[in-house]
């Protein structure tokens, strides 16, 4: 099994943006979900965002609608996550997940069975 690798974490102020990348060798978004989730110290895995299927429908979590946009290469492969208006409650290490349960909820970390090792994302106020 491949592991998707995070990449473009790092540490901005409140107001910055960022850009998360996902390389997920041997996976595509067609009959799939490629997804973004977050996790904070001392909370649980959270989903920020989704991109499925070969329509590349996308998903997002209400925290971080209309402030992050997920998106695909056109080899649907690599995905990205473009983060703006970042805020503090958005420090977190943020996972790429994917080969998916189809069926399940995009949002539902257990629907996944490969993930990422995580790339740290930090904003101060």
């Amino acid at each position: 099994q491949v592991q998707p690798v995070e990449s473009g974490g790092g540490s901005v102020q409140a107001g910055g943006s960022l850009r998360l990348s996902c390389a997920a060798s041997g996976y595509t978004t067609s009959n799939n979900c490629i997804s973004w989730f977050r996790q904070a110290p001392a909370k649980g895995r959270e989903g920020v965002a989704a991109i499925c299927s070969s329509y590349g429908a996308t998903y997002y979590a209400d925290s971080v609608k209309g402030r992050f946009t997920i998106s695909q290469a056109s080899a649907k492969n690599t995905v990205y996550l473009q983060m703006n208006s970042l805020k503090p409650e958005d420090t977190a290490m943020y996972y790429c997940a994917t080969d998916f349960r189809l069926g399940g909820v995009w949002s539902t970390s257990e629907n996944y069975r490969a993930w990422g090792q995580g790339t740290q994302v930090t904003v101060s106020s």
